[in-house]
């Protein structure tokens, strides 16, 4: 009799022949997979050449519309913008850029025009090189969600709702924006920006210089004063001194010398525009103002003899003279603002670095230096003007109202230029622990 033959071997061969068989059904599997992937990529490759086709015939189409197709679209507003570049800038991310652009003066950016907006860029900027700042009209193009509210919360109100309208807000129905920057020299096609509070890549949709003449309510004045100035039969040279801000002045109405002279003239605008472009302190130019007033009352002193006379020379100067409600002082010859802007019930920040935070600084350089070893900024010229820029950020509180009220006692975390500065906020300042250089 046979001994039984053992059934676990022959088991053990129909699994591996099975396995066997399961491995090049995967094996093909994943080839047709991988046959399909290359077809889907290349089908929808075809269908993104489509669209780009009809993208460029749709536009073409636009492009030659009839004149008064074109007329209408303007006069709906319905126009299409093309960015006429894009900023490059030391803030790279929202977090901890300056909500304004006074805040953080030596905050540098750069703006290159598109070579598609013009044949030659640089011919667009000629003249440009004259003024020393610009208008920039941008898009807040990381809103992140085109939703707005007609109310908001401003920062610096502390949570407290005002209009959108009256607010700075990104958050807006059309998401433009618009700020002042100065101009600090200008390179063939890019212009070289600093005081600017835009983060990289946003888009430029226009720029314009910017004029104190047309664009300060301060500098503007009456037209009646340059018309009396054109009639007047003195000129600045010719006109005596009559008083200076030492003296106290004559408010009686009456002099001790009677005299139907013309003593003074009211200052035109050219005058204070020049004065303001001079870089006067505001002491300064507030004792000009007060000089000048005073000077206007005069003009409208009448002696007894200009009263009671009857000739003709007195009869025509008269009628040169201005009415005492054609002058403008104080509050109706400036603009006005809402009180929370300049008193906030947010307070400015004492700002202080820890030792260590001082020595990383320390270590950047900037750009053109020779030293490839250590963390070289890309637009700020040095340490110094890296804390500048800090302290300017963090005195004005870039936190957001609910960081402000629910995350006192978390770190803050932002970039400036190729350095990533982390800092926490106390009661009443705010500290930097550390600066790193930024991760690539």
């Amino acid at each position: 009799m046979s001994p039984p033959v053992c059934g676990c071997a022959e088991q053990v061969r129909k699994l591996t022949q099975q396995a066997s068989v399961m491995r090049r059904e995967i094996k093909n599997l994943r080839q047709q997979m991988d046959g399909a992937v290359r077809a889907h990529k290349k089908q929808m490759s075809s269908l993104q050449s489509m669209l780009t086709d009809c993208k460029h015939e749709d536009r073409l189409q636009s492009l030659i519309k009839s004149p008064c197709e074109i007329n209408q679209l303007l006069e709906q507003g319905r126009i299409q913008t093309v960015p006429i570049g894009y900023i490059s800038s030391c803030f790279a991310v929202k977090n901890g850029t300056p909500r304004q652009p006074t805040i953080c003066s030596s905050s540098r950016a750069s703006l290159k025009i598109e070579p598609s907006v013009f044949n030659n860029p640089e011919h667009s900027l000629v003249g440009l090189e004259q003024y020393s700042h610009i208008w920039i009209v941008f898009l807040f193009h990381k809103n992140g969600q085109m939703s707005y509210k007609a109310k908001v919360k401003p920062p610096r109100l502390n949570g407290k709702r005002v209009g959108v309208y009256s607010t700075r807000s990104p958050h807006r129905p059309n998401a433009l924006g618009l700020t002042l920057a100065k101009l600090e020299r200008i390179t063939g096609d890019t212009l070289h920006l600093s005081g600017i509070d835009i983060i990289a890549g946003t888009p430029v949709l226009d720029i314009k210089p910017y004029i104190p003449d047309y664009d300060s309510p301060k500098t503007r004045r009456d037209d009646t004063n340059s018309e009396y100035r054109q009639t007047s039969p003195f000129t600045d040279s010719q006109m005596p001194q009559v008083m200076d801000l030492d003296e106290e002045p004559n408010i009686s109405g009456t002099s001790s010398e009677p005299s139907s002279e013309l003593r003074v003239c009211p200052a035109g605008p050219s005058d204070f525009s020049q004065s303001e472009r001079s870089g006067s302190s505001d002491v300064t130019d507030v004792l000009a103002e007060v000089k000048n007033y005073v000077k206007q009352q005069q003009l409208f002193t009448e002696s007894p003899e200009d009263k009671w006379t009857d000739s003709p020379e007195c009869t025509s100067l008269s009628t040169n003279r201005l009415s005492s409600c054609s002058l403008k002082f104080g509050c109706e010859d400036y603009s006005t603002i809402a009180a929370w802007v300049r008193a906030p019930p947010v307070c400015n920040l004492d700002v202080r670095f820890t030792a260590s935070a001082e020595k990383e600084l320390k270590e950047f350089v900037p750009c053109d230096h020779t030293d490839s070893t250590r963390p070289k900024f890309q637009f700020l010229k040095g340490p110094e003007e890296a804390v500048a820029a800090i302290k300017g950020i963090l005195s004005a509180d870039p936190r957001s109202v609910y960081r402000r009220t629910h995350c006192q006692d978390r770190l803050f975390f932002f970039t400036l230029d190729t350095a990533d500065i982390t800092c926490w906020f106390g009661d009443g300042f705010a500290e930097v622990v550390r600066v790193k250089p930024m991760q690539s």
